[in-house]
């Protein structure tokens, strides 16, 4: 913890308050929060929490880096893939978790006008959205009109949802396998701050664990996102006719649970630095879990949905022509696509984005024969 940039002071201030807050929500519980109540909290309390505060989250000066930060090119592939599946649709996109909205302004300067209706943003934010909005009306602000924030879900999607980083964001639960039983993991407080604590795991819960979780290693901990699950099926039962494409890092369900993956995938990111303990920094640093696609892929298919398919970030950017595009730059000794060729070695890179990065998709009423997916095939780990 030493080596972290200090909080300035409203950032001290505001993780105090946070601070107090949860350790009252903790009182009233019987001293036990358990963890997804308070992730909840740190990420997603008003005012104070990681995506409802005033710090600046992505970028240079935030707190992490997303593929589009990174190049253009990343949008302008998802515009080639979002090509050709919006023509069978009422032709709207959807995105979850924008960011800074450099995503949606790379993909509409490649999207051909005549090709999209309407560009949704769903934000819980509002931070977020005041900068999305700036954001979009300085780059593209032509079409500015036809791109609208929502603070709720729709009641039917027809059109093409997608979300670059965003499943990982979503609280999930600690479960802790012990030789004397299987723990939901929580939150206590103690003299030095808060700490981990546990109780028996009951009912679904429980369940789930003891269907996902290796057989006879302790102690064993690892995470279970119901959160993204059940928020997956509800997008999935809303699709009249579209498709569905999440991009994030994570594992099948046998590499997410294996025996030897005994401390989960649990993990804070503040300034660039990476923090094991998340209860450091609460509401100014960012936590998140890797994604089980397995159960993301169970949750879209058991509501109807067709599977589309299950890659690398760097397959699927292959199959929709990155490189194409890194070559259209021109002077390979120029500046520009001396940058853009590094952007693009990492995100393609198996040590850096390029493996641990999946995409994933479903459909509705539409072709299942998408670009993106017509390379490296990996759905039968699912």
């Amino acid at each position: 913890m030493n080596t972290l940039p200090p909080l300035d002071e409203q950032a001290a201030n505001d993780c105090a308050a946070l601070c107090l807050y949860i350790q009252e929500k903790i009182k009233q519980n019987n001293g036990f929060l358990p963890f997804v109540d308070y992730m909840n909290w740190a990420l997603y309390a008003p005012k104070y929490g990681y995506y409802s505060g005033r710090a600046e989250k992505i970028g240079q000066y935030g707190d992490f880096a997303t593929a589009p930060q990174l190049t253009d090119l990343f949008g302008k592939c998802l515009a080639r893939q979002l090509l050709q599946i919006l023509p069978q649709t009422a032709g709207n996109i959807y995105e979850f978790g924008a960011g800074t909205g450099k995503l949606a302004v790379d993909i509409l300067k490649w999207l051909p006008e005549n090709a999209w209706q309407k560009y949704y943003i769903i934000e819980l934010s509002a931070d977020l959205q005041q900068r999305q909005r700036d954001y979009i009306q300085n780059k593209i602000p032509q079409y500015a009109h036809k791109i609208e924030h929502l603070c709720r879900l729709p009641e039917q999607f027809d059109g093409v949802i997608l979300g670059n980083e965003v499943l990982d964001a979503m609280p999930c639960e600690v479960v802790e396998m012990r030789e004397d039983g299987i723990y939901r993991m929580g939150v206590a407080n103690t003299p030095q701050g808060f700490d981990w604590q546990g109780e028996l795991a009951t009912g679904f819960l429980l369940e789930q664990a003891i269907f996902r979780l290796p057989e006879s290693v302790f102690p064993y901990r690892t995470e279970i996102n119901l959160q993204a699950e059940a928020f997956v099926r509800t997008l999935a039962e809303r699709l009249n006719c579209g498709g569905m494409l999440w991009i994030d890092y994570g594992f099948d369900a046998a590499e997410y649970y294996h025996p030897q993956r005994t401390m989960g995938t649990l993990i804070g990111h503040y300034r660039h630095h990476t923090v094991d303990n998340p209860f450091v920094f609460t509401g100014q640093m960012d936590l998140t879990a890797h994604i089980d696609f397995s159960a993301i892929a169970d949750a879209a298919t058991s509501q109807g949905l067709d599977f589309i398919g299950y890659t690398t970030q760097a397959a699927f950017l292959m199959a929709c022509g990155i490189t194409d595009f890194l070559c259209e730059l021109g002077d390979t000794a120029g500046e520009e696509y001396i940058k853009t060729a590094a952007a693009v070695q990492k995100l393609l890179l198996p040590h850096e984005m390029g493996e641990l990065f999946k995409c994933i998709a479903f459909g509705k009423n539409i072709d299942p024969d998408w670009i993106g997916f017509g390379g490296l095939d990996l759905s039968g780990k699912l």
